[in-house]
């Protein structure tokens, strides 16, 4: 028999729980160890932020769930990584703390055969002075209650706006490291929707802050796509969607400091700046969780685990940029040190960033982190899941699902705005999600016909159609593996 513990319940860790316990029987044992109690749909916490959606409407309870599939949860965060067992101990484990009930604050030792780490990231809303979600007028939509928060503000803020008062509204990056620019433009997007159906649109000025080089990079380095009959950059695709909706930007900006109402920058060129505000979302940059790991006798290995996120068969060798390659980047997740350890989405360390990096005179380093989120987090955590089951069935160690993001494409669908009639999204997928430059030189490192954007109502309705999708699957329902990452 096998133990399987799977830390964290966020989109990695709750598919690659839900494809081991559906492929491998009963004798094997999967558990969950999460401080969070709910599910959440991630993508649809735009929705909450403009108050089209409730919080309910996105989660769902994970105990009664986990305990109908026979998966074992514990409502716990993780203290500390003993990956080779203590003097106690012979098998490796965790040390897990309950933040929930009765044992809450008391903490356990989770051994395990196999380990996946799927913690996600820490939202490192401390690395900017002053940002805080709720405070100083700045929001968050990074998780469900901060998207609820920034609902109420900015309900609040459409009000004032009907009784005649104008207001500046700031969207974007938190940080000059930050990623999920996605998230930021589907929220300014929604949110301007949001002021024309209100009729205060006139009332509002929209600026878009962030640590991109470009529009439309997206920690990606941007893209060249297909475009209906035309090919165009995505920084043409998104300066046009700014222009038509009257929005403002302010590009290569890393937001040090967050005021009352005033966001505090630096430019590449070394300039500090500031720009006012009445209503913020700015996401926060992303960092690990601070873990430490041990060894049997104690000491200190933290260097084999983690390197800030967890360490992965990834090429972490120092190099300029012109030498990057999507060799550098994962294909299994596994941490070479231990092979019963993995880590995929979010949680693993990735070699470099994606975009160009970049220092402003002052040395500041203002580039956009790699996103990991989303459909590359779902399709790297089922071929982890799908490896540990061979190296159970098979007693093999010998890895053979493998799936680099150089490699790797993906699908976004971005909303720009909700409504049956009136909404709309901009689809938008990528081959492959890291640029390889060898293989596609005069296509910016992608694959036209497998990178394309298109903008318009049907973009609403796949999203929506997938909210309720993705919700379906992540319920395990009948069927539910049919449904893709």
């Amino acid at each position: 028999m096998s133990k399987i513990v799977v830390l964290g319940a966020g989109i990695a860790g709750h598919v690659a729980a839900s494809h081991l316990r559906r492929k491998l029987s009963k004798e094997h044992e999967v558990v969950v160890v999460s401080p969070n109690g709910n599910y959440q749909w991630i993508p649809s916490n735009i929705w909450v932020g403009i108050g089209r959606m409730k919080p309910k409407d996105i989660l769902f309870p994970l105990a009664p769930l986990y305990a109908k599939k026979h998966i074992d949860y514990k409502q716990a965060k993780a203290v500390s990584f003993h990956p080779e067992g203590d003097s106690e101990e012979i098998k490796p484990y965790i040390m897990a703390e309950y933040v929930a009930g009765n044992e809450k604050g008391t903490q356990e030792k989770v051994t395990y055969d196999y380990l996946i780490n799927a913690t996600g990231p820490k939202l490192n809303f401390e690395a900017t002075e002053g940002l805080s979600p709720g405070k100083n007028k700045a929001h968050s939509v990074c998780t469900y209650t901060h998207a609820q928060e920034a609902w109420i503000a900015l309900e609040g803020l459409i009000k004032q706006m009907k009784e005649g008062k104008k207001v500046k509204i700031l969207i974007g990056t938190g940080h000059a490291k930050s990623t999920c620019q996605g998230a930021a433009f589907e929220y300014i997007l929604n949110v301007e929707q949001e002021l024309r159906r209100h009729k205060v649109r006139d009332m509002a000025e929209i600026t878009w802050i962030s640590n991109e080089y470009h529009l439309g990079d997206f920690g990606m380095d941007g893209m060249l796509m297909s475009y209906g009959s035309n090919i165009m950059k995505s920084n043409e695709m998104v300066e046009m969607i700014f222009e038509d909706r009257g929005i403002k930007w302010i590009l290569e900006a890393g937001v040090n400091k967050v005021e009352d109402g005033v966001a505090h920058y630096e430019t590449l060129d070394g300039e500090y700046k500031k720009e006012s505000y009445d209503f913020a979302m700015l996401i926060p940059s992303f960092s690990g969780h601070g873990f430490k790991a041990y060894d049997k006798t104690g000491d200190d290995i933290t260097d084999k685990l983690f390197r800030g996120f967890m360490i992965v068969d990834a090429d972490y060798t120092p190099k300029p940029y012109e030498e990057w390659s999507v060799q550098d980047w994962p294909e299994t997740y596994q941490n070479p040190s231990y092979s019963n350890i993995f880590a995929p989405g979010i949680a693993f360390a990735p070699p470099h960033s994606i975009s160009k990096p970049r220092k402003s005179k002052n040395g500041t380093d203002i580039t956009p982190a790699p996103p990991r989120t989303g459909m590359p987090s779902g399709i790297t955590a089922k071929l982890v899941a799908d490896n540990i089951i061979e190296m159970i069935k098979h007693s093999n160690q010998e890895l053979h699902h493998k799936g680099s993001m150089g490699n790797m494409g993906a699908a976004c669908i971005a909303s720009a705005g909700f409504g049956m009639t009136t909404g709309s999204g901009v689809s938008i997928t990528t081959y492959p999600i890291v640029p390889d430059y060898n293989k596609y030189p005069d296509t910016h490192g992608r694959k036209l016909g497998k990178t394309f954007g298109t903008i318009g109502l049907a973009g609403h309705w796949l999203k929506l159609a997938l909210h309720y999708a993705f919700i379906y699957k992540a319920k395990m329902k009948p069927f539910w593996w049919l449904i893709p990452e």
